[in-house]
């Protein structure tokens, strides 16, 4: 029987300086622009917009093309900042697969959503992600501030009170860990009204029921979960180091119950369903008010592939916002 490389099964190769070698081609699509191929045509608009151009990170800015309105007035939307799947190694937000879920999104909520290109490991390991994540949650700060040259969307469309950070996998701990970083910044007239963590992926060395009992899982087996930590947490470090495992024990924990609302969503089938679920159970102990969306069936993204899941996951997100 030929052994399980982990590499292989993420279509990646790993360089002798530490970079990798990605060998799969993901389709893209291009934003609208502002004002959409079509008048009329899209039910979204999107933009990008440079966030930092030395770090080579970017947002891509989506908003409904009607917008709902009171009293002849635009009602402002909720502004949701998506932080995207991908193991920490994988995949852009131009991605076809992921500019589609932010387009359901802005659509279905209805809300602005700001899709952050953070950049990826083992090129760039953890904190790096967080720091690009406080940087687009300043960046909006900016455009709140900003009367004359703010970002027009945002300005004329979004309500900067109710701002949510919303994570799928990778992307859910760093909604996690960016939170706890804004807690120390002046953001105000922004406010984190919530975080949304789609399947969040969190680890620790030792190992849960659900990773063993799921060790082999078909798409996301327990040596690829190990490698993509390798990838990711910094030289030296462990998977009990706190950007894995929230659990573990650090001054930070103080700071948990400042966090404000939590959605966390998982299903049965997911290697990470126990950690997810000792997630949930430690914000409760730390004070926090947590929404906890549970289904037995299904497996570590789900929604990708399950249209049904991801239009109940889209329910979730619009009930809680």
């Amino acid at each position: 029987m030929s052994k399980f490389d982990p590499y292989d099964h993420l279509n990646v190769l790993l360089n002798k300086d530490g970079t990798l070698t990605r060998l799969l081609d993901f389709p893209t699509t291009q934003a609208t622009g502002d004002q959409g191929h079509l008048p009329g045509h899209e039910s979204v608009v999107s933009k990008d917009i440079t966030l930092n151009a030395d770090k080579k990170t970017w947002i891509r800015l989506y908003r409904p093309s009607k917008l709902p309105s009171n009293d002849k007035s635009v009602a402002k939307l909720p502004i949701i900042i998506y932080f995207h799947a991908g193991g920490w190694i994988h995949f852009s937000i131009a991605n076809t697969m992921i500019h589609e879920s932010c387009n359901q999104l802005s659509s279905e909520v209805p809300a602005i959503v700001v899709s952050v290109e953070y950049r990826l490991a083992p090129e760039n390991k953890l904190p790096a992600p967080y720091y690009d994540a406080v940087e687009t949650v300043l960046w909006i700060k900016n455009q709140a501030l900003d009367r004359i040259n703010g970002e027009k969307w945002l300005r004329d469309y979004g309500d900067f009170s109710r701002c949510y950070l919303y994570g799928v996998s990778c992307g859910g701990n760093i909604a996690f860990n960016s939170a706890l970083k804004l807690l120390d910044r002046k953001i105000e007239p922004l406010r984190i009204n919530g975080i949304i963590m789609n399947q969040p992926l969190f680890g620790g060395k030792m190992r849960t029921k659900s990773e063993m009992r799921l060790a082999t899982d078909t798409f996301f087996p327990l040596p690829v979960i190990d490698v993509l930590w390798d990838l990711a947490l910094p030289q030296g470090t462990d998977r009990d180091h706190r950007f894995c495992n929230p659990i573990a024990d650090g001054p930070y924990r103080d700071k948990i119950n400042s966090l404000g609302r939590c959605l966390v969503i998982g299903f049965g089938g997911d290697p990470l369903v126990d950690r997810q679920q000792d997630f949930v159970q430690m914000l409760v102990k730390e004070g926090v008010m947590v929404e906890a969306r549970f289904d037995d069936v299904g497996f570590h993204g789900i929604d990708v592939v399950d249209s049904r899941r991801a239009a109940a996951i889209i329910n979730f997100i619009k009930e809680f916002v």
